[in-house]
């Protein structure tokens, strides 16, 4: 759960000299969509590369401006499904640092959107135990517990991360399914102290400098920040077990309907490649 990079507005001409730019970039994202059968969406660079394995494309917050690209031309390549994956903040009260929820559906202010049921189901029966529960978007990190359980009420989600919201709305809107799996690094009850906050670049990455800076200019922080470490400890553990028996393809399909596409996209550009040796003219 990172710190929200703002949106720079671009002007008229700057839009114009874009689009010949973004055919550029279209293209540089084409050669990277393809062959990718899941985009995963993270905010944090840990997070990346746990997220990362063959057959997903990993989009992480430093790229948080070509998502909608990556989207556009995902859906155009053949990609089966979106993801967003990573750590959140703990809503509901019982959670613990280290539980983990399968979304059932993204709120965002007033809007919900629920997640795909059968990526779902099927992220649950491989997981085990995981609450299955909406999770709240949100613009900015919450630190303070009252904040966390007015959103509780508020919602009824049981985490709340920064990457869910935008994701769902990309994928409802070039009609991919989306799921979304998180592991709690701080429970509801927990004061996030400013040092972490600090620590957190706009593009997910850490900045220990900050850190270091907060802690000399308040050392009360210490202690705090030091919870906050194990938290985010058994956070990350759980990360990695949850990515490890997920599979490459992040339960997206069932092992068999894998390899059967695989089979079947193997056969058509074989066939392709026959048609093309067939009409090449002969010498």
């Amino acid at each position: 759960m990172t710190s929200q990079a703002e949106w720079i507005g671009a002007t008229f001409t700057d839009q114009l000299l874009g689009n010949v730019e973004a055919k550029g970039r279209d293209a540089d994202l084409g050669a990277e969509v393809q062959n990718h059968t899941v985009v995963a969406f993270v905010g944090m660079d840990f997070e990346a590369k746990i997220a990362a394995g063959p057959g997903v494309l990993v989009v992480d917050r430093s790229r948080r401006r070509e998502l909608a690209a990556v989207a556009r031309t995902a859906a155009r390549q053949g990609c089966r499904g979106f993801i967003s994956f990573g750590v959140a903040g703990g809503l509901a009260p019982h959670l613990r640092a280290g539980d983990l929820v399968v979304a059932s559906a993204v709120i965002e202010q007033q809007t919900i959107t629920p997640t795909d049921s059968g990526w779902s189901s099927r992220l649950i029966d491989t997981l085990g135990a995981a609450s299955y529960a909406p999770i709240a978007g949100v613009e900015n990190p919450l630190s303070e517990p009252a904040v966390k359980r007015d959103l509780h009420r508020a919602t009824g989600a049981a985490a709340v991360d920064m990457e869910s919201h935008t994701v769902a709305r990309l994928a409802a809107a070039h009609g991919l399914p989306f799921a979304a799996v998180r592991v709690v690094i701080d429970p509801a009850e927990r004061t996030v102290p400013p040092a972490a906050l600090a620590g957190m670049n706009p593009d997910g990455r850490t900045n220990t400098a900050a850190v270091l800076r907060e802690i000399v200019a308040r050392p009360a922080q210490l202690l705090p920040l030091m919870r906050v470490a194990l938290d985010a400890f058994a956070a990350r553990a759980e990360l990695v077990r949850v990515r490890r028996v997920l599979g490459s393809h992040f339960a997206l399909s069932k092992p068999a309907e894998i390899e059967t596409a695989s089979r079947q996209e193997a056969a058509s550009l074989s066939l392709q490649g026959l048609q093309q040796i067939e009409l090449a003219p002969q010498h």
